[in-house]
């Protein structure tokens, strides 16, 4: 496995030896630079996962690296923590004004750099991982967490969610549209989840209009029928007043023959192990998708169970 890089500009060399070993003790992989000038070029060379920027130094200070390697739209990902030994709230400000992820304020010791280095390392990774139109864990992490409590042995559900008519929503609406019907969905599985599920209940967004949810197999109801019930309110809210009332769209195919298509609805199928044992991601996939075969037979918004055992 690769180590994460972390450059450390800071012009004293005492405090530069401390924070290297520190880290390389870590597991961190440790690139340095005595200024300013001299930490922007190893970030272009270096493509560091990390930067330790210290705020006080000759020539080139901190807050004017922070500023420059914010204006370049390469580093918007690349998190930066600031180190100061000034506890001043301005300076904190400043820093945190210009782009900065975290501060810390020297001097620390070595637990707090640690993990403070750690936990801003776990957030950039999530997001560079989640989806940008609705924020939530992508395919990698949904695959984790669904082998972690296979391996764990846990009893849990799995609730695949996608949309029916979506593609001609998209057609005669738009993009934009289209995506505010994913945002929408989005915020209406996080509501539901979080109201009727289970603290530790995880929410993925597969991609396009396809989402899960993994939840408890005692909340699968309570959290379906939630979804149901508000999504069908809410994706009335994008359309045409002309289109609710009448309950479906109007367009026209490639030939210019009138079609109509049904509003948008929401189609739940949910694979449990509770009677029978699940071995990974691929399988529950694979149920997932005959399960959705026979949702989307059914008229509206509806939810699905796996009813088989072994």
């Amino acid at each position: 496995m690769f180590k994460k890089k972390i450059l450390i500009i800071e012009d004293t060399e005492f405090m530069k030896k401390l924070i290297s070993d520190v880290l390389k003790e870590a597991g961190y992989e440790v690139v340095t630079a005595s200024s300013g000038e001299e930490g922007l070029q190893k970030v272009r060379e270096e493509k560091p996962d990390l930067v330790l920027l210290d705020v006080v130094m000759p020539g080139m200070d901190g807050f004017e690296v922070c500023r420059i390697l914010r204006e370049d739209e390469s580093n918007n990902l690349m998190p930066i923590i600031m180190l100061t030994a000034q506890e001043n709230e301005d300076h904190k400000l400043e820093g945190l004004e210009l782009g900065a992820d975290d501060y810390i304020i020297k001097p620390f010791n070595s637990r707090e750099l640690v993990s403070r280095v750690r936990n801003t390392l776990k957030r950039i990774d999530r997001n560079r991982l989640a989806n940008p139109l609705t924020g939530l864990r992508g395919n990698i992490e949904i695959q984790v967490e669904i082998n972690q409590r296979i391996a764990k042995k846990e009893v849990f559900a799995v609730i695949y969610g996608d949309l029916d008519n979506f593609k001609s929503y998209n057609d005669v609406y738009g993009f934009a549209s289209g995506d505010r019907a994913i945002k929408l969905t989005a915020d209406v599985l996080i509501d539901a989840t979080n109201t009727f599920g289970n603290s530790r209940d995880f929410i993925g967004h597969i991609g396009g209009d396809d989402f899960v949810i993994i939840t408890t197999p005692d909340k699968v109801d309570a959290i379906c029928e939630n979804i149901i019930k508000t999504f069908d309110i809410k994706i009335k809210e994008l359309y045409c007043k002309e289109d609710v009332d009448r309950g479906y769209i109007v367009t026209s195919n490639r030939q210019g023959q009138i079609m109509k298509f049904p509003l948008v609805s929401i189609s739940l199928s949910v694979v449990t192990n509770e009677e029978r044992e699940l071995i990974s991601h691929l399988q529950i996939a694979e149920i997932a998708a005959e399960l959705k075969k026979k949702a989307k037979a059914m008229q509206g918004s509806v939810y699905v169970k796996d009813r088989r055992r072994g």
